[in-house]
């Protein structure tokens, strides 16, 4: 979720120059930012186990995905209510404990080995992911000085992309690495009641992981609903001090979200770059163990996978540098047109060439999501929350453009079903150069991406 341009015009804001970060709060939320970051990679992990212990198309993989991010579409709504009833940290909490019980779902999930009941505890989880992502952001400009609010969200997105980096990883040693895995046509000989035996005991890798997850995350709930914040003013007015122009917003004459162009065309940015990074994510396992690209075990290939998210980790650091001097529009065209023909290399490509040309998007991932979102709000005053609100409901792309990405693998192969996510690239190419004539917004705090 993203954290709004400040609101100066609001009570209070020239006040908290004068403001000390609460280090305990933020210790917290920097947590937090790893635990979300780190599921949501790990299921990266999860999806070409569950396609090898179910025999699943790669369609009915990509559902993985699909159910994940059409959480974040739900959820997104429902989740700023309740940051408008009760508050930033106290969503966190709920949000956290939700997680907390997301994660627990894989342990029936595994014991049973049913995929339906998997696919439920990972759009449970996900709910409580988007609950914390609509607080987590503006919660942690809540926490110090606002002058400063920049620098600890950059600061907890370090943690967020540090998760994602570990995740492959963690998920490789704790969930690949099991009882040898049966070919399709093995699995075929076997009576119903061993294939069923087979399946409990390859799932059953799960229940560690997950198990250790939700204990971290009731534990980091307990923790944070006993971190007292002490407040600046009312909690209205603190809502007030980051909701852009809100003081404003009754002065100003109705507006609407859907006459601004450039945010409709930035959302549909976020549903491209997000379909395209999570489409990639998904399946870089199972495109690795081709026998024409690299012949990898999952194991083996979930390790070259953290390649793919620790280049979005470097990459955000040396972006956040160069955009310094360098216009965002102009950033984001470049490395989306990079982003494009390196997919269409591996797509042409055989062998370490196209494993290697994919893991190196990544790298090119890195400043898309905040530059797209940076971009959509920019110049919306009193409507930038609704706007906010309206990038993140695009996530849901990282639903939809997996899953048919999945549906043209069945049909034409994997190899070539890149051409999904490398169509994307060029639609984003396209917004970004269309936005270098566009001066660069001042004062915008960066959203943390969802993946």
């Amino acid at each position: 979720m993203a954290v709004p341009l400040p609101n100066i015009s609001s009570p209070g804001y020239m006040d908290d120059l004068e403001v000390k970060t609460d280090t305990r709060a933020m210790a917290i939320t920097t947590a937090l930012f790893f635990m979300v970051g780190f599921l949501t990679c790990l299921k990266d992990i999860v999806t070409p186990h569950l396609k090898s212990i179910f025999d699943l198309s790669y369609a009915e993989a990509m559902q993985v995905q699909f159910a994940f991010f059409t959480s974040y579409f739900v959820f997104s709504y429902p989740s700023g209510a309740m940051v408008e009833k009760f508050g930033y940290k106290k969503t966190m909490v709920i949000g956290l404990l939700i997680m907390a019980v997301g994660s627990a779902g894989f342990i029936p999930a595994a014991k049973l080995a049913v995929y339906g009941i998997f696919l439920a505890a990972m759009i449970l989880l996900a709910a409580g992911i988007t609950v914390v992502q609509v607080a987590a952001n503006p919660y942690v400009a809540v926490i110090g000085p606002a002058a400063t609010a920049s620098s600890r969200l950059n600061l907890a997105q370090g943690f967020n992309s540090f998760g994602t980096f570990v995740a492959p990883f963690v998920g490789s040693v704790l969930i690949l690495r099991g009882a040898p895995a049966l070919s399709p046509a093995a699995m075929a000989s076997l009576s119903q009641a061993k294939l069923q035996a087979y399946r409990e005991l390859q799932a059953h890798t799960v229940i560690l992981p997950y198990f250790g997850m939700a204990v971290v995350l009731a534990l980091l709930a307990i923790i944070l609903a006993s971190v007292h914040l002490h407040p600046r003013n009312s909690s209205a007015e603190r809502t007030q001090d980051f909701r852009p122009g809100a003081f404003a917003e009754a002065l100003s004459k109705p507006d609407s979200i859907w006459r601004h162009p450039w945010l409709l065309f930035g959302a549909l940015g976020i549903f491209t770059y997000v379909g395209a990074e999570v489409t990639i994510g998904g399946l870089l396992v199972n495109f690795m163990g081709l026998h024409n690209i690299a012949g990898m075990s999952q194991s083996s290939a979930a390790d070259y996978l953290m390649l793919y998210w620790g280049g979005a980790m470097v990459g955000r650091f040396i972006g956040s540098g160069i955009l310094q001097r360098l216009k965002t529009g102009k950033l984001l065209g470049f490395n989306s047109i990079v982003a494009f023909f390196l997919v269409i290399l591996a797509l042409l490509s055989h062998g370490h060439l196209a494993m290697f040309a994919l893991l190196l998007v990544g790298l090119f991932n890195s400043v898309m999501f905040p530059s797209i979102f940076a971009l959509g709000i920019q110049d919306l005053g009193s409507l930038t929350s609704k706007g906010s609100s309206l990038m993140m409901a695009a996530v849901v792309g990282g639903a939809l453009v997996p899953e048919a990405t999945g549906k043209l693998a069945d049909i034409i192969g994997l190899h070539h079903a890149f051409i999904v996510p490398a169509l994307c690239y060029v639609y984003i190419a396209g917004y970004g150069i269309a936005n270098i004539r566009r001066p660069d917004g001042s004062d915008v705090l960066l959203p943390a991406e969802p993946v």
